[in-house]
């Protein structure tokens, strides 16, 4: 547990550094190749893990965890009309007007909370009887996907007129929603207070919540739909890794 707290809090608070840094354009074109190992990988996982993990949780019930997936897919098209689609690496003008304008994104930052939380909540460790064997390899598609949205939130507030460490405190709240996920629901799986189905609804919403995301960052990768042989690339590797954890 500790193990991943570390990894969420680095990867965004190491990606929103790097973009203090890096050119935003360079840092745009260095993080395709990533979105789409990344949106392959948790797709992959999605489906050979998260799903049968939370079916096998409440046998015969199958129906009652779809219906929770589908909430967790329609609940981050809800979503992205608050964030603007900033967890796939996008910074789009009219954020970056209000942020040259000095104002902080609030309504954005709070979904991009809410969505980090919800990724962190299913990180129970296996002596838990939650998540099962590929635990850190959940961990690593949820801190691979933190990465592009992390520098596009940084990038964001880079944009606000002042010193940049005015930036910290908006990436600090981003940084910490995953563990604080992670501590919560540690707390109510380990103690029992949150029984198998409930947990199971929990993967199921988070599981939609992955199936969304994902999809839509490997069609955004090929908005012409032409081949480009170092997506296509990524992709195949992103998926035959968490094939290779099955």
């Amino acid at each position: 547990m500790w193990i991943a707290i570390f990894v969420l809090l680095g990867t965004v608070l190491g990606a929103g550094w790097a973009a203090g840094w890096l050119p935003a354009a360079l840092g745009q074109a260095a993080l395709k190749p990533l979105l789409a190992f990344s949106g392959a990988y948790l797709f992959t996982l999605t489906v050979t893990h998260l799903l049968p993990e939370a079916w096998q949780m409440v046998p015969g019930q199958g129906p009652r965890v779809g219906y929770w997936v589908l909430g967790g897919f329609f609940g981050q098209v809800l979503l992205e009309v608050f964030s603007h689609g900033i967890e796939h690496g996008h910074v789009h003008a009219a954020e970056a007007h209000a942020a040259r304008a000095g104002r902080v994104p609030l309504l954005l930052l709070g979904a991009l909370a809410v969505h980090s939380l919800l990724e962190g909540s299913i990180l129970v460790p296996a002596a838990g009887g939650a998540v099962g064997a590929p635990y850190y390899a959940i961990v690593a598609g949820v801190a691979l996907h933190h990465i592009p949205a992390a520098f596009a939130l940084a990038t964001l507030l880079h944009q606000r007129p002042g010193p940049a460490r005015r930036t910290w405190p908006a990436l600090l709240i981003f940084a910490l929603a995953g563990p604080v996920g992670i501590l919560s629901s540690n707390y109510l799986v380990l103690s029992e207070r949150l029984g198998p189905g409930a947990y199971a609804a929990l993967l199921g919403l988070v599981a939609g919540n992955f199936l969304h995301v994902s999809t839509t960052i490997l069609f955004e990768t090929s908005p012409e739909h032409r081949l480009d042989w170092a997506k296509l690339g990524a992709t195949v590797v992103g998926a035959g890794l968490a094939l290779a954890i099955a």
